[in-house]
């Protein structure tokens, strides 16, 4: 399988890319984003492009796709919210369309957000915007869509956290998961969720949306038992 993934410097997409890299079922992995990510692996190959509503200056390279993982996003609150609407619908759309012209079999794995609101009334930006992208896919088309829908996610390496209240969760966490399991995800179980979403699908799972819950299910069903 050929494999494209968005959003590969971030957490999530970064943690995605070294397992379809390390998958045998993959042939190919493709990035697309406004920068590298700096690896070198024979499989790899790495687009820059920043601004996704042009996506189709670089569509050659989307053809023969079978899969994406659509991990690109922004941190509420680190944008003004017309540019965050921007990077959450408009790329999200411009991207998708791009793929079903070029690769109209791929199926399409998007990392969505607890709470995103289909009716797109919420008062919350984030819910409102991400619940307006997840309809744009839908309309898409896709013979294959599977929305993530994670709470907080823990990160599992280091990094700097983008705000005080990452930061605090990300310390509360340990104690917060045993008392409310279905908070979050860990960024790992997400990642290998979405991999292996986009080369086998959710057997057994039949909505188009995974919550925390069928997260971990997700990436308990994978090679490594232990993570849920």
């Amino acid at each position: 399988m050929n494999v494209v993934v968005t959003g590969a410097t971030g957490m999530v997409g970064g943690l995605a890319l070294g397992l379809l890299l390390d998958d045998p079922r993959v042939d190919g992995v493709i990035t697309m984003g406004r920068r590298t990510t700096g690896r070198r692996h024979k499989k790899l190959t790495e687009i820059e492009h920043a601004d996704f509503t042009e996506v189709r200056q670089v569509g050659e390279h989307l053809t023969g796709v079978d899969a994406a993982l659509y991990c690109l996003g922004a941190y509420t609150g680190a944008v003004p919210d017309d540019e965050f609407r921007r990077i959450t619908v408009d790329f999200t759309v411009g991207f998708a369309e791009e793929l079903r012209a070029q690769s109209p079999s791929a199926a399409f794995c998007f990392l969505s957000g607890q709470g995103a609101d289909r009716k797109e009334k919420s008062r919350i930006p984030f819910a409102r915007h991400k619940g307006a992208a997840e309809n744009a896919l839908i309309a898409a088309g896709f013979p294959r869509l599977h929305i993530f829908r994670p709470g907080y996610i823990y990160p599992v390496a280091p990094r700097e956290e983008p705000n005080l209240s990452y930061r605090i969760m990300r310390t509360l966490w340990p104690a917060a998961r045993r008392i409310y399991p279905n908070l979050g995800v860990a960024s790992d179980h997400l990642a290998r969720a979405m991999a292996e979403a986009a080369l086998e699908g959710t057997p057994g799972h039949q909505s188009d949306m995974l919550e925390n819950r069928d997260i971990r299910r997700a990436a308990a069903r994978t090679a490594n038992p232990t993570l849920v």
